[in-house]
């Protein structure tokens, strides 16, 4: 069974490079198809292809969304298998050989689970505990969620999803989809990748706003200026219910305690740029934000 590994690249050579490095020392029998997907320019496409020869470089036009790089690598995917995973995640040497074996178990859809290694500052984890506290403590076996930046698809599977995943929409549309028609979604986290992504306050709210308006907006399409209104509105609450989420479930894992206690403020801020996101998509549309996004 053959894979095939997306990574989007929207960040820059410091990010990816490391990416790319953790995937060529994947302990397989046979070579993996590593495809990125590139919207930053052909200073950067030169660096990846003179680094790493074997990696396929797909270009794209700036500005080109996630889930359009995505598609894009989709679509040209040779494996039996697609995993996607973003241009700051570090996979470990058995990364692909699990996944594989997952597969081969006769799993369709198969999520690990994402664990900080940027650990230095304390803005970071607080962007990782925001982002991520649904996955301090991920579920084990058939799910009704897995994460959409440690996944892997069957491509005859995604084949028969085109319609979905060209929408231009984020995974849980897609993944919505496979449960709709009974699809199970594996959650394996003991399948771990890390993540290390740097912020500052500004950076990170910034993407919360960008995102939330992007999610919020592309729900708002062809809704009644009614319930455009009413869920907008409805999202000035959000702020508490939002702060109280991220707390109790990083409380309740037992994990990075401290970590959270330290970062409550920054907490704070950034689920009220969480809130304003969705208020703003929901009143005025997605405008340019998902492909801000990074």
């Amino acid at each position: 069974m053959s894979l095939s590994v997306v990574v989007p690249s929207v960040n820059g050579w410091s990010d990816l490079e490391g990416c790319l490095h953790a995937l060529s020392r994947q302990d397989v029998d046979q070579p993996i198809e590593v495809l990125v997907v590139d919207r930053l320019g052909d200073e950067l496409r030169a660096r990846v292809r003179a680094r790493f020869p074997s990696v396929r470089v797909l270009d794209a036009t700036p500005g080109t969304t996630i889930p359009d790089l995505r598609a894009m690598a989709f679509a040209a995917a040779t494996g039996d298998v697609v995993g996607v995973i973003e241009d700051h995640v570090l996979v470990p040497c058995d990364w692909a050989r699990r996944m594989l074996a997952a597969h081969a178990d006769g799993a369709q859809v198969v999520g690990g689970s994402v664990m900080n290694v940027a650990t230095h500052t304390l803005i970071d984890w607080a962007a990782f505990l925001c982002e991520y506290s649904q996955s301090l403590v991920p579920p084990v076996g058939p799910s009704d969620w897995v994460t959409g930046n440690n996944t892997t698809y069957r491509r005859d599977l995604l084949a028969r999803y085109r319609e979905t995943w060209t929408a231009g929409r984020w995974e849980n549309h897609l993944h919505d989809a496979f449960r709709r028609d009974g699809i199970t979604l594996l959650s394996r986290p003991d399948i771990a990748v890390g993540h290390k992504m740097h912020y500052t306050v500004g950076s990170y709210l910034e993407q919360r706003y960008l995102y939330s308006r992007s999610f919020a907006g592309s729900r708002a399409v062809g809704e009644s200026m009614g319930k455009r209104i009413a869920m907008g509105l409805s999202s000035f609450a959000l702020p508490p219910v939002l702060f109280l989420r991220i707390v109790s479930r990083v409380w309740a894992s037992g994990k990075h305690r401290s970590e959270l206690l330290r970062s409550l403020p920054l907490q704070v801020l950034f689920t009220v740029g969480w809130a304003a996101g969705e208020i703003v998509g929901w009143w005025a549309g997605p405008s340019d934000a998902l492909r801000r996004v990074v």
